[in-house]
């Protein structure tokens, strides 16, 4: 079965919800990707349906972070999960991986709410999520 890979816009995703994350961008940042990892380690089937995906396909996460979150410095265990930092901007970056990742034949997922970042993943032959089917996977008893 072929790798999927998961690519998280971490600013886009962290700022779906009002939740002070903007007061401390790296805090937010780290508290995402230590979610990620929780859940890659606990449940990945909660991942995989929460983002349409069948279920025992291998799956890996690429969070990636830009500006002040790059400096996140979260503690995971789980080798499913990498943290990119952006050089520049997220969306580059996101575009680039995207379009690397799908010219090899894998299948992509990216997780953004950004159209403008949508339309440039779906170039290369990527699909897209919205944040809050990965917030629901990450925490399913919130609304």
């Amino acid at each position: 079965m072929m790798m999927l890979t998961v690519i998280v816009d971490g600013a886009n995703v962290v700022g779906s919800r009002p939740d002070g994350w903007w007061r401390d961008r790296a805090g937010a940042a780290t508290r995402l990707a230590e979610r990620l990892d929780g859940v890659l380690g606990a449940d990945s089937g909660a991942l995989t349906r929460a983002l349409d995906i069948a279920d025992g396909t291998p799956l890996r996460v690429v969070l990636v972070l830009e500006g002040a979150a790059r400096s996140a410095a979260p503690r995971t265990a789980d080798r499913q999960l990498r943290v990119l930092r952006a050089e520049t901007d997220g969306d580059t970056a996101i575009a680039a991986l995207a379009r690397d990742l799908t010219a090899t034949g894998e299948e992509v997922v990216v997780v953004t709410a950004d159209r403008g970042l949508r339309a440039r993943v779906h170039v290369s032959g990527a699909r897209t999520v919205g944040p809050g089917a990965l917030l629901r996977a990450l925490d399913p008893t919130s609304t």
